[in-house]
C-alpha cells in the first residue's frame, strides 16, 4: 500500500440505486456545548459490517461518536482530517467532503489532523486501524464524510428553526449561514453555536439527503491545498522539525546484517566523547542518548559493537536469490497458493496452437524519501507521547504499549507532515528508536533522526520477485489462457500475520494485478512465497508496480507474435470495460498513436488498479553509444470515478509517473551476504530533474462510478509503456527485468 495515498477523487452523488445499498447508521449522536462554541460529534463507530448486512452491502455500525466537526462563536469552523498528509492533499480534500455538504464557508475553515484514535478515526478499507496507504482514503471515507458534514448541516437548521420558531422545512443553508428566506433572517453558524440548544429528536441522514453532483460548490473544482503556503514559506512542521525545550538526541546502531543482535558492548571509546547523556542496549542494536544529534552519531560510530551470526539473511545475495526465484518460477509442480482461477488453464495450454512464455524480474527498490526516518518521544507522568511523520498510528501505539508495558490509552500518536511516505513510513520501526530510547530517561523528550545512510541500509524493500507467464494462442490468434505465476518473499506475514495465515498463505499486497481485467476464458495466477530472512514491505504501487509490469509486457509480446496493433488487441480483450476503452482512447488521441515517429517509439500501457483506471503512452529515445533510455514525453488518461480535485489529480499522476520512471530506469538495492552495497544518492540513482519527461494528464470522470484511488495509481502502467516502446525502438528486443539500466540495455540494443 502507499501505502501512499489517493485523497485526490471520490464518490460521485449517491443517488443511483447501487449506491443506495450502501447503508451508514449515524444513530449515536453526541454533541457537545462547551466554551460557547458547538462540537458536533457524529458517531461512525468501528466501521466494521454489521452481521446483518446482506451480501453486497455495507451496513456499518455505531459503537462510540467520534468528533469531526467543531464550529466556534467566532464563525470558524475546524474539522479533522484523520489521515496523513503526505504530499497527496488529504488534508484538502478529505474535509472538503464536509465542509461541501455542511455549506461552510472554506474560507473560515482550520484544518486539524486527527489524534491517533482508531475507534473514532479507522480507516474502514483498511481494518479499521488509523494509516494511510493503499490509496484507500478517499474510497474509505469519501461517503461516511459526506454524510458528516449532512448531519451537521440538519443539526445547525434544527437548532435554528428552534431560535427562530419557524418550521425547518423554511429554512436553508448557504455559506456559514442558515437561511429564512421568507423573513430574511440569517443566522451565522457561529451565532447557532453561542447559543445552541440541540433538541433531542433530530432526523438522521440518508445518501438520499447528499448534494448532487451538481450542486456542489467545492467538489469537482480546483481548491488551492491548504499545505501548500506553509510549505513555501518555510512554516511547515514536519516531523524532522519538532523541538522542544530540553530536548535530548538519540542515535542507533543497528546490524549490517538484518536479524542480528548485540552480543557484546565496548563503550571506552565512545564514553570519552563530550556530550554524551547514556547508552541504552536495546533488542536490536545499541541507542545512544546525547545533548545533540552529531554527539550522539559520532558516539554511536566509536561503540565497539560485536554482532550475532544467526540470522538466514547472512546467505541472502540478491543477484542469486534473483537467479533462483525466476527458476522456481517456471519450475511446475511446486506448490502454489492459487490467486484466481478461471476455466481450465492446463487444457487450453494443451491444445492452443501457440504458447508464448516469458520471466520478468524486478530488483528490490528502497523508498529513499525526502525527510528520512525521525521521531520524537517523551514519558511523563506514565502517558507517551510521540510525535512524527507516520502512516500507520494505531500500529506505533500498539507496539509503544507493548515495549513500554503502558496503556495503549495513555499513548498519544501526534501525526506531523511526511516529507515523503510511499510506504516506508507505514512502518513503526524509527517511531519505537524514540520510544526506547525516551523510556530510558523519562521526562526528558528524546528525537532520533536517521540519516540517509541509516535509511537506505535499513529499509523495508519492496519485494525482490520473479514472475512467470505463459499465454496460450489460438489458431485465430485470439487468447484463450493465461497462467501467471509471481515469486516472492511476503510483505503481509510480517506485517499482518493474523491476515496473511487466514488468507491461507495468499499475500494480496504482493499479488496484486495479477487478476486482471482482459477477457480469457481459461485463467490461472499463483503465488510461490520464499522465506529467506530479509524484511520486505509496502512501496508506492505495490503489487501493481511490478504485475502490470509483466501483464502489459507479456501483451504486447502476444500482439506482436499475432501482427496485431498492442492499441486494438487491448481494446477488443477489454469489450466488456468502457471505463478500460476510454482511457485507452483517450490516450491514444492525445499522443496520435497511428501517426509514425522517425526518431522515437511509442509504448503503451493499462492498468486497472486502486479502484482508477489509467492508460498511458510513452515517447522515448535510445543512445546507440550508451544505450541509456530517455523517456521525451508521456500522456496519461485516468478515470477515477468522480474528480473532486482535478488539478490535484493531474498533480498526483505525473508524481506517480515521475517516480515509476525513477524506478524502471534506475533504482536498485542489492545486497551481498546480506549487507546492504547502497550507501546514498551517490549509487542509490534516482532520477534526476534534468531527466525528467513532458507529461500530459486528462483527467476523465464517470458518473456513478464506484471511488478510486490516486496517489499510487499513476506508477503502475509507466514501466511496461516504456519496455514496450523499446521493443519498437529496437525492433522486437524486450526488457524483461527492472531496472532498465545500460548494462541490461546496451547488449540488447
Amino acid at each position: 500500500m502507499d501505502p501512499t495515498d489517493n485523497q485526490a477523487s471520490g464518490a460521485s452523488a449517491v443517488s443511483t440505486a447501487a449506491d443506495t445499498t450502501r447503508v451508514y447508521r449515524l444513530s449515536r449522536r453526541a454533541f457537545l456545548l462547551q466554551s460557547g462554541a458547538l462540537t458536533c460529534a457524529v458517531g461512525l463507530g468501528s466501521l466494521a459490517p454489521s452481521a446483518g448486512a446482506r451480501p453486497g452491502s455495507a451496513r456499518f455500525s455505531i459503537r462510540q461518536p467520534n468528533a469531526w466537526v467543531s464550529i466556534g462563536t467566532d464563525d470558524w469552523i475546524t474539522l479533522i482530517s484523520p489521515a496523513s498528509e503526505m504530499g497527496q492533499g488529504v488534508m484538502t480534500s478529505i474535509p472538503l467532503l464536509i465542509a461541501e455538504e455542511m455549506d461552510c464557508d472554506w474560507r473560515k475553515v482550520r484544518i486539524e489532523q486527527a489524534p491517533a484514535d482508531a475507534k473514532s478515526y479507522g480507516n474502514p478499507f483498511l481494518g479499521g486501524v488509523q494509516s494511510t496507504g493503499a490509496s484507500a482514503t478517499t474510497r474509505a471515507y469519501c461517503q461516511i464524510l459526506r454524510l458528516v458534514g449532512a448531519q451537521t448541516r440538519v443539526i445547525l437548521l434544527t437548532c435554528a428553526a428552534t431560535r427562530l420558531r419557524v418550521p425547518v422545512g423554511e429554512l436553508s443553508t448557504e455559506s456559514g449561514f442558515v437561511v429564512h428566506r421568507v423573513s430574511g433572517r440569517r443566522l451565522s453558524y457561529g451565532l447557532i453555536a453561542r447559543t445552541a440548544w440541540v433538541p433531542s429528536h433530530i432526523r438522521t441522514v440518508t445518501p438520499a439527503d447528499l448534494k448532487a453532483t451538481e450542486q456542489w460548490r467545492y467538489l469537482g473544482r480546483d481548491q488551492a491545498r491548504v499545505d501548500i503556503p506553509a510549505k513555501i514559506d518555510g512554516t511547515a512542521q514536519f516531523g524532522i522539525d519538532v523541538r522542544f525545550p530540553e530536548m535530548l538526541f538519540g542515535a542507533i546502531a543497528r546490524a549490517p546484517v538484518q536479524g542480528e543482535t548485540p552480543t557484546f558492548i565496548d563503550d571506552s571509546a565512545a564514553r570519552r566523547h563530550a556530550g554524551l547523556i547514556r547508552i541504552v542496549p536495546l533488542p536490536y542494536g545499541v541507542g545512544v542518548i546525547a545533548e545533540s544529534t552529531w554527539a550522539a552519531r559520532k558516539i554511536r560510530d566509536a561503540l565497539q559493537i560485536t554482532w550475532s551470526n544467526r540470522s538466514a539473511a547472512r546467505r541472502y545475495s540478491s543477484d542469486a536469490i534473483l537467479a533462483e526465484y525466476s527458476s522456481h518460477a517456471r519450475e511446475e509442480g511446486a506448490p502454489s497458493v492459487v490467486i484466481a482461477q478461471r476455466g481450465d488453464v492446463g487444457s487450453a495450454l494443451q491444445s492452443a496452437a501457440k504458447v508464448l512464455s516469458a520471466t520478468y524480474t524486478s530488483d528490490h527498490v528502497h523508498h529513499a524519501t525526502m525527510e528520512p526516518p525521525n521521531a520524537t518521544a517523551r514519558f511523563v507522568d506514565g502517558r507517551l507521547d510521540i510525535w512524527g511523520p507516520f502512516q500507520a498510528q494505531t500500529l506505533l501505539q500498539r507496539l509503544a504499549a507493548q515495549a513500554t508495558g503502558i496503556d495503549p490509552a495513555k499513548v498519544a500518536v501526534h501525526t506531523m507532515l511526511l516529507g515523503g511516505g510511499f510506504g516506508r513510513k507505514y512502518e513503526a520501526d524509527f517511531g519505537m528508536d524514540a520510544v526506547l530510547l525516551a523510556q530510558a530517561i523519562p521526562g526528558k523528550p528524546v528525537k532520533v533522526t536517521w540519516t540517509r545512510e541509516n535509511d537506505i541500509h535499513h529499509g523495508k524493500y519492496r519485494p525482490l520477485e520473479a514472475q512467470f507467464l505463459r499465454v496460450g494462442i489460438d489458431a485465430h490468434g485470439t487468447i484463450v489462457a493465461w497462467h501467471h505465476r509471481i515469486v516472492a518473499e511476503s510483505i503481509l506475514a510480517r506485517y499482518s500475520p493474523q491476515l496473511f495465515y487466514k488468507l491461507g498463505g495468499l499475500d494480496t499486497a504482493v499479488t496484486e494485478g495479477i487478476d486482471h481485467k482482459y477477457a480469457v476464458p481459461n485463467f490461472l495466477g499463483e503465488f510461490r512465497r520464499t522465506e529467506r530472512g530479509v524484511d520486505v514491505g509496502f512501496w508506492r504501487g505495490v503489487g501493481p508496480g511490478y504485475t502490470k509490469f509483466a501483464v502489459e509486457c507479456m501483451l504486447d509480446e502476444v500482439a506482436a507474435a499475432t501482427r496485431t496493433d498492442p492499441l486494438t488487441m487491448r481494446l477488443a480483450l477489454l469489450q466488456a470495460e468502457p471505463r478500460a476503452q476510454r482511457v485507452l482512447r483517450a490516450v491514444a488521441e492525445m499522443c496520435s498513436w497511428t501517426q509514425r515517429r522517425s526518431q522515437a517509439a511509442l509504448g503503451i500501457a493499462y492498468c486497472e488498479a486502486f479502484g482508477s483506471h489509467c492508460a498511458q503512452v510513452a515517447e522515448i529515445q535510445v543512445s546507440r553509444e550508451s544505450g541509456e533510455i530517455r523517456v521525451v514525453k508521456v500522456w496519461c488518461a485516468v478515470d477515477p470515478g468522480t474528480p473532486l480535485q482535478p488539478r490535484n489529480i493531474e498533480a498526483q499522476m505525473m508524481g506517480g509517473i515521475v517516480h515509476g520512471i525513477s524506478h524502471c530506469l534506475h533504482e536498485r538495492i542489492t545486497l551481498t551476504n546480506g549487507i546492504v552495497q547502497q550507501n546514498n544518492f551517490n549509487d542509490y540513482r534516482v532520477l534526476r530533474l534534468s531527466e525528467a519527461p513532458t507529461i500530459e494528464v486528462r483527467v476523465l470522470g464517470t458518473a456513478g462510478a464506484a471511488i478510486g484511488g490516486i496517489g499510487e495509481a499513476g506508477l503502475p502502467p509507466i514501466g511496461a509503456a516504456i519496455a514496450n516502446a523499446f521493443a519498437v525502438a529496437s525492433r522486437g528486443v524486450r526488457l524483461r527485468h527492472y531496472p532498465f539500466s545500460a548494462k541490461t540495455i546496451r547488449p540488447a540494443h
